[in-house]
């Protein structure tokens, strides 16, 4: 088996190191110091589960890999569409991407027969089809992580908690090329069940994410700071209660009760959140995928959601707000390379 890991950074990168500990040929795509640091040092794993270090290739010229069977997707959702550079050289007719995102994924009403909206495209994961024609939906092979890591230093992955990826494809059947994939990634230390039917389990971690990581940005809060102010906490469970209402016009039930997410939440702690961590470090935000796609999917489906439509609203703007901070951050990062240079 031989796996590349485009975009291995905290989430990559682990993965990277568990299947190369079980003996995967594994090729990591990445860039700047942490590159450099997995090059001469190898992924070093922070973890309570125990820390080791794995050692395989780095780079950040796919062309230096060449074609394999699995591609993981360590990219943020809206990195997608320009992915396509990166990832051809990757590619054979039969390679598998798994896209390990947040939110709703590109290929969501793609293998549902019989379902009244399949085949149906999600503009806000797939604007005019730009993602699909660089990600084929035939190749995708979802995932869903339950899994905290961050970068500590480069090329250092602090583990912080979970192991699980759960795997399913679109289809809902129990491909050979997930089954292979699951038996890597548990024999390197992850769990990897695969799931009958894998758009539950999206919007069972989408009721937290949906909630949390837009109202993080907007107000700076931790998940301990959110869950403990009693209106924000109201908020949250509004914004769940409508999730759960649009999930359930397209089928999915995820079974688990408000409360109960948000006191698992709760017990995180002081964590920021992706979104919160993206607008500090001057990042493009993944609003689309994770509130954007689902009022999509709300007006789809006739459901009402006047929070999550709201609030969507807040954060694309904030989002959008941010853009000109961040193009102006690249530009001066470019200047200070020549100047250096």
């Amino acid at each position: 088996m031989k796996v590349a890991v485009l975009g291995a950074g905290a989430i990559g990168a682990y993965v990277g190191a568990a299947l190369h500990r079980a003996g995967v040929e594994v090729h990591l795509v990445a860039r700047g110091a942490h590159l450099e640091a997995m090059r001469r040092h190898g992924v070093r794993v922070h973890s309570p589960r125990g820390d080791f270090t794995a050692a395989p290739h780095a780079t950040d010229n796919p062309a230096d890999i060449g074609p394999v069977d699995y591609v993981f997707l360590g990219l943020k959702a809206h990195q997608y569409a320009t992915c396509g550079p990166l990832i051809n050289p990757l590619l054979t007719p039969d390679t598998a991407v798994v896209a390990a995102q947040n939110g709703i994924p590109w290929w969501y009403f793609h293998g549902l027969t019989s379902h009244p909206l399949e085949g149906t495209r999600i503009e806000a994961v797939d604007p005019n089809g730009t993602v699909s024609a660089v990600l084929d939906t035939h190749r995708a092979i979802g995932c869903v992580v339950y899994c905290s890591t961050e970068i500590e230093a480069p090329g250092v992955i602090r583990h912080v908690e979970g192991t699980r990826f759960s795997l399913g494809e679109p289809d809902r059947t129990a491909s050979t090329r997930c089954r292979d994939l699951s038996a890597a990634m548990v024999e390197g230390g992850l769990k990897a069940p695969i799931e009958p039917d894998l758009r539950d389990d999206i919007w069972v971690k989408l009721m937290g994410n949906v909630a949390f990581n837009p109202l993080s940005a907007l107000t700076r809060a931790t998940m301990a700071e959110m869950c403990a102010h009693r209106d924000t906490r109201e908020l949250v469970a509004l914004m769940m209660a409508e999730t759960i209402a649009v999930a359930r016009a397209v089928g999915c039930d995820p079974r688990i009760s408000i409360e109960k997410r948000i006191d698992g939440a709760q017990r995180v702690g002081h964590h920021k959140t992706s979104m919160l961590q993206d607008l500090e470090a001057g990042k493009a935000l993944e609003t689309d995928a994770i509130i954007g796609a689902v009022v999509e999917i709300a007006r789809l489906t006739n459901v009402p959601a006047p929070t999550l439509r709201s609030v969507y609203a807040a954060i694309d703007l904030l989002g959008r707000k941010a853009l000109p901070t961040q193009r102006e951050a690249a530009t001066r990062a470019t200047n200070s390379d020549r100047a250096a240079n």
